[in-house]
């Protein structure tokens, strides 16, 4: 019996022997890099025990404006100190003296450390060249001076551009069989996530120093700087944002009182966004709580008359542009009496200056009882619904888009309310179903302008390596399909400049400014009802100077009553500002 319990305790030592081997294979070798279902990297968390960091550089790949300037960073030189000062002795007034603050002030802020810090953090004190080289010239242990890379707070551009984080569950699904840090930063939306494969972190810069239990020094004083292995990395995403222009549509907007909608700012030339502003702002504190994380820009909205230069082109083609035909503009789509806007007996140019819906209600209907599909078509021609981004293959990523998150607009939901008069008349005056993105109302203005060619928009010209050398360029793009006959587009740019020039046109407001303007208003009727009272989606789309073409802009305010919101001043505001800008380069 002795001999048997002695067996049977023996047995349950070696099974217990043989779970304990299991769990340190397990923890080891097999999990040491996600252990657990929190997926905890045991190795970082050792290292961590064992040694402090300052991190200098994310290695996370950075993005510029069009003439490389940071967007999403400041690299600021700075003071970084080491915790381990306030146990030796240092020259400390001799570095109080190059940075010119108090000897005190310098020891309080390293006896009261646990880790290395940059002086002043959270506002660190900004270092000269000067000042940088007198420090690091003294060889001080513990004491630097180095250029260390700042995220902004707030992007400017920050749908467009889009936000990151960590984010174990996205950076497996995405790279899971590369060697890459729990703690590696992941695009979440806009460009950060469209062009995340190459902006991922190869390592981290940082400054090292390896400390016991107590947080002293291991192995001495001396401070390890680690960087990537590999010199072209981090790269740069150099976008084709203009940042001076981009802050100054940001503040316009906010002047302006944009709660919901924005502008956008295309270079017509090389089909390129040089400013896009959406509202509301991304919650930073909890960025996918609301709408701010969206780019509206990108979204699909009610257009309203905007689309009437669809219809005004299809008309155009299909002859039903007569001079000498009159339409009943005191009446309105449906042919009872418009007291709001009785506009008369107009012809076809007064009707589109005025932006009467009796007319391109009628015109639409007779264009779609000719062909069920022509607004779609035209839509198509004039790149109104998309989508506009750049896309194409890039490497082995196939079916690349720079705007991964554009919409597709669309004229209608259905072949049977194509060959509905009632619906056709709605939607030949941007309602019912029609919906485009401001970027695609911005594109249709470019392709106008341009003569009727019609191109991809790009928001990212190249991404450059660190030393400067180009790794890839994405080059103008024709959007495939039918385009405009040159006559058309003639007489589109005329009808759009009237709408400015026309005493009684809607754009009449901008008749006085530095460039000659042309372009299209639009009032949408959303539908939606606040306290009886309907919202209304505000539009200008438009482009300049007429005689020769730079510039399309769109102008939107999302959701606001019919008689406030309006983004005339907006977009009159934005054009002078361009050209307030465009002379002081020249000065």
């Amino acid at each position: 019996m002795a001999k048997k319990r002695t067996l049977l305790w023996l047995f349950f030592c070696i099974a217990m022997i043989c779970i304990l081997i299991g769990r340190l294979v397990q923890i080891q070798l097999v999990d040491s890099k996600s252990f657990s279902k929190h997926n905890i990297n045991l190795l970082e968390e050792s290292v961590k025990q064992r040694s402090q960091e300052m991190i200098v550089d994310t290695g996370r790949g950075n993005f510029i404006d069009r003439n490389g300037t940071p967007l999403t960073y400041d690299k600021i030189p700075v003071l970084i100190l080491f915790p381990f000062l306030k146990k030796i002795e240092w020259p400390s007034q001799k570095i109080a003296h190059i940075i010119g603050v108090s000897e005190t002030k310098l020891l309080k802020e390293v006896g009261d450390s646990i880790e290395p810090f940059a002086f002043g953090d959270p506002d660190p004190v900004v270092l000269s060249p000067a000042e940088v080289n007198k420090i690091n010239s003294l060889k001080i242990p513990g004491v630097f001076a180095v250029e260390r890379k700042y995220t902004k707070s707030k992007n400017p551009a920050e749908q467009l551009i889009g936000i990151t984080g960590e984010n174990i569950s996205v950076l497996n699904k995405r790279y899971g069989g590369k060697k890459l840090s729990s703690q590696t930063l992941v695009g979440l939306s806009g460009l950060e996530e469209s062009f995340d494969e190459f902006l991922v972190g190869e390592g981290k810069s940082k400054l090292v120093y390896h400390v016991d239990g107590e947080g002293d020094p291991l192995f001495g004083i001396n401070v390890k700087y680690v960087e990537p292995a590999n010199p072209f990395y981090p790269v740069n995403i150099k976008t084709t944002l203009d940042k001076p222009l981009q802050e100054i549509a940001e503040n316009l907007a906010d002047k302006h009182g944009i709660k919901k909608g924005g502008l956008i700012l295309l270079d017509i030339e090389s089909s390129s966004i040089l400013a896009m502003v959406s509202r509301p702002n991304i919650n930073h504190k909890d960025p996918f709580s609301d709408s701010g994380i969206n780019n509206l820009m990108l979204k699909q909205h009610i257009i309203g008359s905007v689309f009437k230069t669809v219809v005004a082109a299809a008309a155009i083609d299909y002859q039903l542009d007569d001079k000498g035909r009159i339409f009943d503009c005191s009446k309105k789509i449906n042919g009872q009496p418009d007291s709001k806007y009785d506009h008369g007996m107009l012809n076809f140019t007064d009707s589109f200056a005025r932006s009467c819906n009796r007319t391109f209600g009628e015109l639409a209907t007779e264009l779609t009882n000719t062909n069920p599909y022509i607004l779609d078509q035209y839509s198509q021609k004039m790149s109104l619904t998309g989508p506009s981004g750049w896309q194409g293959n890039v490497y082995h990523l196939e079916g690349f888009k720079q705007l991964a998150d554009e919409e597709k607009g669309r004229i209608f939901l259905n072949d049977h309310d194509r060959k509905d008069d009632n619906f056709a008349a709605l939607s030949g005056i941007g309602q019912h179903e029609v919906r485009a993105t401001p970027l695609g109302v911005a594109n249709m203005m470019a392709t106008i302008a341009r003569g009727g060619r019609t191109e991809m928009v790009k928001a990212v010209s190249s991404i450059d390596y660190q030393n400067g050398t180009t790794l890839l360029d994405f080059e103008q793009k024709a959007i495939k399909g039918e385009t405009l006959a040159p006559y058309t587009v003639m007489k589109l740019q005329q009808l759009l400049r009237e709408v400015v020039v026309n005493e009684h046109g809607t754009g009449r407001w901008f008749k006085e400014l530095p460039y000659e303007t042309a372009g299209k208003s639009g009032t949408a009727e959303t539908g939606i009802y606040v306290d009886g009272k309907q919202l209304h989606n505000k539009w200008f789309a438009g482009y300049f100077p007429f005689q020769n073409p730079k510039y399309a802009l769109v102008t939107v305010n999302l959701g606001v009553f019919e008689d406030e919101g309006a983004v005339n001043p907006l977009f009159a505001d934005m054009v002078q500002e361009i050209y307030d800008y465009n002379l002081e380069k020249t000065e």
